[in-house]
């Protein structure tokens, strides 16, 4: 009875992913039903946009616009959609544009090899998804170390209990096999940076595998991403010392010669330089490629529908479910792991610039 009642929940999941992912995509700009494209729809809800779709519902977030030194907005993105023009701005695949009388996206130009039309844009510091994924995922951080901190201040010398018992494994897992490996007696100075980066990261690729909440894909986000990197990299530029930086500019144990030519300091300058790139592109690939695998496998139940009605549609689905209710258990090992990898990876950067070493004179 308990392997059934696991089925059923673990199917009504995948179900409601499924929903929650396509509810918005089978319908054009009039409500009317359009014919299922599987690349469009996976790319809407991979990619950010300006409004956040939960079942049927869409909410749109408000816009905030920079145009020539001036501040406009914020106001709804819904006065954007379907393609309408507002305030002399359209958007187009998420992309806000200026427009002219009719509506349309100002043509400045043309380039000379693409002969494609070139358009100008406002900067655009829109609320966007990413965006409240960022907001929900810090306010979740927020109340659950705040309620962590009060209970060790209620209950100090005692055992942990409730969310304490909860999160004080994961905040040792990280001080004694993350941390202390890894960078050594001032592992210490790290450690409000790694809790808070590995927290991050797990939290929000959590609330990106939750049914029926917007589909949030923030660390999925390349900007996210990119940004975590960036601030690993400043700390660990910041934080070496003389050695670490004698070695990337005055490799020790090479001959004279060697260095003199530049060589030895342009390969390990690119290999200092390319940390932040090798962070950002395998959180960014990984948590994306899992949410297209996903989406993928529930599109074919749409796909099969399409070609060969709901015959076809229910075949594939048996298949299809069993499929997305296998990578959705793999994804929840996932944003696991890449908050983990993200985390010892930052820790051995940090080690590798704190690190003293000894040599031979």
């Amino acid at each position: 009875m308990n392997n059934t009642k696991a089925t059923f929940l673990a199917l009504a999941l995948v179900i409601l992913t499924s929903f929650s992912s396509f509810a918005s995509g089978g319908h054009d700009n009039h409500g009317e039903a359009e014919k299922f494209v599987p690349g469009d729809v996976i790319i809407h809800h991979v990619l950010d946009n300006h409004e956040i779709h939960i079942g049927n519902f869409h909410i749109p977030l408000p816009i905030i616009l920079w145009d020539n030194g001036k501040l406009v907005g914020p106001f709804s993105s819904s006065n954007l959609s379907h393609g309408n023009s507002y305030l002399g701005y359209v958007m187009d695949h998420e992309k806000i544009y200026y427009a002219d009388e009719t509506g349309s996206k100002v043509i400045l130009g043309y380039d000379e090899k693409t002969k494609e039309p070139i358009h100008s844009k406002p900067l655009d510091f829109s609320i966007t998804k990413s965006v409240v994924g960022i907001f929900i995922t810090s306010i979740l951080m927020l109340l659950m170390f705040f309620a962590v901190s009060k209970g060790y201040k209620k209950r100090a010398g005692q055992a942990p209990k409730g969310i304490q018992s909860a999160l004080e494994p994961l905040i040792v897992f990280v001080r004694d096999e993350v941390a202390k490996p890894s960078i050594g007696k001032k592992y210490e100075k790290f450690m409000p940076y790694l809790l808070t980066v590995f927290f991050f990261i797990w939290i929000a690729n959590l609330l990106g595998l939750i049914p029926f909440i917007g589909g949030f894909n923030v660390t999925g986000n390349i900007a996210v991403a990119l940004v975590l990197a960036f601030i690993t990299f400043l700390i660990t530029a910041f934080s070496g010392n003389k050695d670490y930086w004698l070695h990337i500019f005055w490799t020790p144990g090479v001959p004279v010669w060697l260095k003199a030519t530049g060589l030895m300091i342009l390969i390990e300058f690119i290999g200092f330089v390319s940390k932040p790139i090798v962070l950002t592109l395998r959180l960014f690939a990984n948590i994306t490629a899992g949410h297209i695998i996903i989406l993928s496998f529930v599109s074919l139940i749409f796909i099969f529908n399409n070609m060969y009605g709901a015959g076809g549609g229910f075949g594939v689905s048996l298949v299809s479910v069993i499929f997305s209710i296998f990578m959705f258990c793999i994804e929840l090992l996932v944003a696991f792991l890449q908050a983990y990898v993200f985390t010892l990876l930052s820790a051995l950067y940090f080690g590798s610039a704190v690190e003293e070493h000894a040599h031979e004179h």
